[in-house]
């Protein structure tokens, strides 16, 4: 045995595998279990012949006789795939038969050796245990990204993704609610359905960007609903690539701004009365034309107004009305004591 062998086999030996063994002879199980354990395994079984014990795993591996009494390896096969439970299940006969074969493998059987041919057994439960971790993983990864697009779907904002071309792939529910487009009328169509007129040349320079590595800043813009009607949206817009860096299209992110888009335009308004009246007052402090007699204001049609009036219609000023000393003095002298 080389060296490399003994590698092997030190390395199968530190590998413990659950098996069971679904038969109904004795001899034929020790005969298996030899072999396994020759090829390095520790072996961890239960030899029965009866389904129910198909339900009390996890096993590694299943190996089952071709001849069973009560039931047939089709059955087993069948409660598996019934539970979704994905073990390598292997046959095992004592006759050779193609017809045999084929009947398992096309019900769901893994392979199929016979009892003659047992150097195979090691070699294809390696393999199928290996088949079987990368279905897991499959299946861990496709759950995975089905809760992912379930939550991308949930989502209120609206996500599309399109190909190099700008053709969309993928639309969710937030897009349809923002831009009207149903899921199957989206798919298919070119992005630049959303993109106004004016705005398709910029849109396409961004786009263009990105392809050659340049990010795009998120931006304020406009798309266009299925009724022609435009949306103010917040923008975000990046490449998709694969894990070597090639090019595999668009993801886009958007939401309704216009709500915000209103207040903004309604604060601007206010400050821009707000200067207007400012600029009002501050007319006050120029010069005035005012009679040197009545004290009379002369406005900018040429009239002239008190100036109690006049102040009045440029501020928010009130007037209450009294009288100083020296008009008293000079207008009611009478209601002056005298000083001594």
């Amino acid at each position: 045995m080389t060296k490399q062998s003994d590698m092997l086999r030190s390395g199968r030996e530190k590998t413990r595998l659950r098996v069971l063994l679904l038969g109904d002879s004795p001899g034929d199980a020790g005969l298996l279990i030899n072999h396994l354990e020759s090829d390095g395994y520790q072996i961890d079984h239960q030899n029965v012949c009866n389904i129910p014990a198909l339900e009390k795993g996890p096993w590694d591996v299943v190996l089952c006789d071709y001849t069973l009494p009560g039931f047939s390896p089709v059955t087993a096969i069948s409660l598996l795939k019934g539970k979704k439970l994905d073990w390598p299940f292997i046959v095992v006969s004592g006759q050779a038969g193609g017809k045999m074969a084929a009947e398992v493998m096309q019900a769901g059987a893994h392979d199929f050796i016979t009892k003659d041919d047992l150097s195979r057994l090691g070699p294809v439960i390696e393999r199928e245990l290996r088949e079987a971790s990368i279905r897991a993983q499959w299946t861990s990864d496709l759950q995975r990204l089905l809760y992912l697009t379930a939550i991308v779907d949930s989502m209120g904002e609206a996500i599309i993704s399109y190909d190099p071309d700008g053709i969309i792939t993928t639309w969710n529910t937030g897009a349809e609610q923002l831009l009207g487009y149903a899921r199957a009328e989206a798919v298919g169509k070119s992005v630049f359905i959303l993109v106004p007129e004016s705005l398709r040349a910029s849109t396409a320079e961004m786009l263009e960007g990105l392809r050659h590595g340049k990010p795009a800043e998120p931006l304020e813009t406009t798309r266009l609903r299925r009724d022609g009607t435009p949306v103010n949206v917040y923008l975000t817009v990046s490449a998709i690539k694969d894990a070597d860096g090639r090019m595999m299209g668009f993801a886009s992110l958007s939401y309704d701004i216009t709500e915000r888009k209103k207040m903004e335009e309604e604060r601007t308004r206010m400050i821009d009365e707000l200067h207007q009246m400012l600029s009002k007052v501050k007319t006050l402090s120029g010069l005035l034309p005012i009679c040197a007699s009545c004290k009379k204001i002369r406005d900018d049609q040429g009239y002239w107004q008190r100036l109690e009036t006049f102040v009045k219609e440029h501020s928010n000023a009130e007037f209450s009305h009294s009288i100083c000393p020296d008009c008293l003095k000079k207008l009611y002298p009478d209601f002056i004591e005298p000083t001594e």
